[in-house]
């Protein structure tokens, strides 16, 4: 047998075949060409060998099965004919473990996605780890791909239609507890036996599948041509009213199914590996793959920085509204960490403990985690109106209000109460970090550690140093943000930093663009259409006007008049229009006979607001155009934080866009969008706007210098 690098093959004396995955130098398993020509030499050996009773596929790193294809092998198909050949190789190695007369297992610990997952359903048998680290998914497309080595056509008969579709339009990891309630495996056990439970399935040998593990209801459905018919054409119209014709992957993962399911098993494959190579050229997978590739590169790039990081053992928070009830539940329940909240109020202690208990309770009633796990969690978190055992914090994060005498005040009890080494970070969304640490007593320790609302859910931090934050520090808030399952990025100290700064300008414009007289849902449908997740009016009520408002005159006072509100927006606010949380904004948030639904109404227009300002809205502009107003702002403002060192590089910009404020991923971020779009033409259209609007349009400096140059963002 060929010298086998990633694979290792042992013979126990049960006649059992081990075959093991170690891909080298690789922190989890992917399958790359290598691994593929690898399995062919191990299928052949395992045929040629009379005496092997059955197979056990497992994993030689410790918490890892198989993470996926290797992107970059996808990435390196020059057409859809190479992509489409790549997946019909995967199908037919596959098919030869499906057809084997010797039973082949899967013993599953770790994460098991995507072509790993293929793998397994390729096997005749799958048993799983209860462990929480075991999660099983087809994430293909969140990479604008469609899973092209059998997992269309496997895994609907293996849990049914319904379940099939739900998990490959979601892309969403299944925990092992649920993949066993499903019939994704076929057993789950302690990692302990996960091994000796897989050899005895292999020897069983082969005994009739079980049926899908379904609803009654939804198993008549699939019973039938019929209700297939029905269950498809729904699923295409949650796909069209979700992704707005910005996906095409998950339109075509329907349709890759539904013709397996009618037309039969070759037809398809034939159709999987014809989607996957279609796909695979268009300018969404092509976008959403860099993307992926950017984020494991920056991980990467940090992980040698994150070195020199002090360990963080307790964590306190200052203040205990959401964002600081959000900040403390992320730190008690990804990172693990015994958390101190103190607030002036025991009302506000309260409420962030309240609203750790309602995520953690909504998490057990779904059967995320278990009751107990949940218990254990709530009880790292406590909280006092006084600085009662401070002492030992490593790290105090100040979420308290954008006020700078008060974030100065509590910097200077911190420095009074802590350890010396103790980190002081504010999560200030706007005061620069060297005027917070003006007259600090030990500066090295203060940083800014900028969340985004609300902070459970998003997964951007900005990390702030101002110039003297030790390398120590940085290193140390690098790797606690991570921990916190947070993607962090550096920015530099300035008012607004980056994320809120392009974000603000982009509201700016649609505010601009209300007070012409554009209706508010024509505004925000624009942008939804366009492929933000939410409106930028919309955006402002969840935020809260009176907060999304107060960093604008910071904004003004340090770059000028292209920040410059319009007027409106006082009225606005002394109207005490506070968006959602006080059920009063631009849109309206009172539901009318509630009782009467079970799901709730959503938000509509408050059109009492163009009364209030003197409006008599009605469209005039087409979507296109009021898309593009908001937009070319918040791209010429990218480009303009990219010139002042604002962002460390194009990757940081697109990553902070993305993941801070939802830009859509398809277009792969502001930068790569830039790139797309072109810079001549990015020019053209800032400087028609600006002979029709003014100053506020005039493009950033480096725009112009590029497009002399014909320069991209991105070589």
């Amino acid at each position: 047998m060929n010298k086998l690098q990633h694979f290792s093959l042992s013979i126990e004396a049960d006649n059992i075949a081990i075959i093991r995955l170690n891909v080298p130098d690789e922190s989890m398993n992917v399958l790359s060409r290598q691994t593929m020509q690898e399995i062919e030499t191990l299928l052949d050996e395992i045929e040629k060998n009379n005496s092997i009773q059955g197979v056990v596929l497992t994993s030689g790193k410790p918490d890892s099965f198989i993470a996926g294809a290797d992107v970059k092998m996808i990435s390196s198909c020059k057409n859809a004919e190479e992509s489409e050949e790549l997946a019909r190789s995967g199908q037919s190695i596959f098919a030869r473990i499906e057809k084997s007369s010797i039973p082949f297992v899967a013993a599953i610990h770790g994460i098991c996605l995507g072509g790993g997952l293929e793998f397994s359903l390729a096997c005749h048998y799958r048993v799983a780890t209860d462990d929480e680290k075991t999660q099983l998914g087809l994430p293909e497309v969140k990479l604008g791909l469609l899973p092209g080595s059998g997992g269309t056509q496997r895994l609907p008969k293996l849990v049914g239609v319904q379940a099939a579709l739900d998990m490959m339009l979601t892309g969403k990891q299944v925990r092992a507890k649920s993949a066993f309630k499903m019939g994704l495996v076929d057993d789950l056990v302690p990692k302990s036996i996960l091994l000796d439970t897989a050899k005895k399935l292999a020897l069983c040998g082969f005994s009739k599948r079980k049926a899908p593990k379904q609803k009654a209801w939804v198993k008549a459905l699939e019973k039938n041509s019929f209700g297939r018919g029905i269950l498809f054409d729904q699923a295409l119209k949650q796909v069209e009213k979700k992704t707005h014709g910005n996906y095409p992957a998950p339109k075509r993962i329907i349709e890759v199914v539904r013709i397996g399911i009618e037309n039969g098993t070759v037809q398809g494959y034939l159709a999987e590996a014809k989607g996957f190579g279609d796909l695979s050229q268009t300018p969404q997978s092509f976008q959403l793959r860099q993307l992926f590739l950017a984020t494991t590169d920056h991980k990467k790039s940090q992980s040698e920085r994150i070195k020199a990081a002090s360990n963080i053992e307790k964590v306190a928070v200052l203040g205990g509204g959401l964002m600081g009830g959000g900040i403390a539940h992320v730190s008690a329940t990804k990172a693990k960490l015994p958390v101190r909240i103190k607030d002036i109020k025991e009302e506000g202690i309260l409420q962030a403990l309240r609203h750790s208990h309602e995520l953690l309770d909504k998490k057990v009633k779904r059967r995320f985690i278990r009751k107990s796990v949940a218990q254990k969690q709530m009880n790292l978190l406590t909280g006092s109106t006084d600085y009662a055992s401070f002492s030992q914090r490593d790290i105090v994060i100040e979420a308290v209000f954008e006020d700078l005498a008060l974030k100065q005040t509590m910097l200077q009890d911190i420095e009074q109460e802590c350890k010396a080494d103790t980190i002081f970070a504010s999560n200030t969304s706007s005061l620069p970090i060297a005027d917070i640490a003006s007259n600090a007593k030990r500066p090295e320790n203060v940083v800014g550690l900028h969340y985004f609302s609300p902070a459970e859910k998003m997964p951007l931090v900005e990390i702030i140093p101002h110039s003297q934050t030790s390398e120590k520090t940085i290193a140390t808030v690098l790797d606690f943000a991570r921990k916190q399952g947070k993607t962090p990025i550096v920015v530099k100290d300035c008012a607004g930093f980056y994320v809120n700064r392009i974000l603000a300008i982009y509201i700016n414009e649609a505010a601009q663009l209300l007070m012409e007289g554009e209706p508010i849902d024509v505004i925000d449908n624009s942008l939804v259409q366009f492929g933000f997740p939410v409106g930028p009016l919309k955006l402002l009520d969840e935020v809260g006007i009176d907060v999304g408002t107060k960093i604008i005159p910071i904004l003004e006072s340090a770059y000028g008049e292209r920040f410059t509100p319009p007027s409106g927006l006082d009225t606005i606010l002394a109207d005490d229009r506070k968006g959602k949380k006080n059920k009063k904004g631009f849109y309206n948030y009172h539901q009318q006979n509630k009782w009467l639904n079970k799901v709730k109404p959503a938000p509509v227009i408050d059109e009492s607001i163009y009364d209030l300002l003197n409006l008599d809205a009605a469209q005039s502009l087409n979507q296109e155009e009021i898309a593009e107003r908001c937009l070319v702002q918040m791209l010429n403002e990218a480009a303009r934080c990219l010139e002042e060192g604002v962002i460390n590089s194009p990757q940081d910009g697109d990553i902070g866009a993305i993941f801070g404020i939802g830009f859509p991923p398809f277009l792969g971020g502001p930068f790569r969008y830039m790139d797309t779009y072109g810079i001549a033409n990015l020019v053209e259209r800032l400087q028609s706007f600006q002979l029709r609007f003014g100053d506020r349009f005039a493009p950033a400096q480096i725009l112009l210098d590029y497009e002399v140059e014909n320069k991209l963002f991105y070589s």
